[in-house]
């Protein structure tokens, strides 16, 4: 970063030398304009990186050796992985991402994100519920970016709130309220190597804050939806709320 910006200074008094502010300035809006450009890719190709490790964490919890002969959520992780690999794929070959919208039910999709994300509780000492009594209602969306939306929630409450969580669905009006909620602040826990744990922690790797959240927002946006954090002495409330279908019915 250093030799850049020493380069660019250099650059910049050539510029000036030669042709005075007129070329310079020129010279100075074009690398700008390249810099924002690169954040901005930068900030995309993380989200997906992130998406892709969620998939894949819970794949490690979920298989034979980890839960104990269950084969969990191992299905809807590969999906969701495929889908997060897709997008990485549109996004370094700067092709638009489409979101493929088709009826939803409500049950199943939070059937299968509780299912994904069980065992990481109880590895953490705590639980994960689920309370849904709204399951037949319907959302136009994609699935494989609801899903996201929801892991990214869960395991959220997990590492920062927990221990005990519980996923619920409810009417709102004109839409599907999806909250996951913790019950407050959840110690830390050393795990020791060769542990499903530890592998948890490996594919984990360093912590990067705030793309979670951010992933839940754009996919809130992308379907006309809303997100929003509540939050308390007794726990926070992650709150998504997406359209229902047709508007819903009473």
């Amino acid at each position: 970063m250093k030799s850049t910006t020493i380069g660019l200074a250099v650059s910049l008094e050539l510029a000036q030398l030669v042709g005075g502010w007129s070329v310079a300035l020129p010279l100075l809006a074009a690398v700008g304009a390249r810099s924002l450009l690169a954040g901005r890719r930068r900030t995309a190709l993380n989200e997906a990186l992130h998406e892709l490790r969620r998939p894949l964490q819970a794949l490690a919890l979920s298989s034979p050796d980890a839960a104990g002969g269950r084969a969990g959520g191992i299905e809807s992780s590969l999906q969701m992985a495929a889908a997060a690999l897709e997008r990485l794929d549109r996004e370094i070959n700067g092709e638009a991402v489409t979101v493929a919208r088709a009826p939803l039910a409500a049950g199943p999709l939070l059937e299968a994100a509780v299912a994904r994300w069980q065992r990481r509780a109880a590895l953490r000492g705590g639980s994960l519920r689920l309370r849904c009594g709204v399951a037949d209602q319907i959302v136009s969306g994609d699935r494989g970016e609801i899903s996201q939306a929801l892991d990214n929630l869960i395991v959220n409450a997990l590492e920062h709130g927990g221990p005990d969580v519980v996923v619920a669905a409810r009417r709102a009006p004109g839409a599907l309220r999806l909250s996951v909620t913790d019950s407050g602040a959840a110690s830390n826990r050393v795990s020791r190597r060769g542990d499903a744990a530890g592998l948890l922690a490996r594919l984990t790797g360093r912590r990067r804050h705030g793309h979670g959240l951010r992933v839940v927002r754009r996919i809130a946006a992308a379907h006309g939806g809303s997100f929003r954090l509540r939050c308390s002495q007794a726990g926070t409330e992650a709150e998504l709320d997406l359209p229902l279908l047709g508007g819903g019915r009473a």
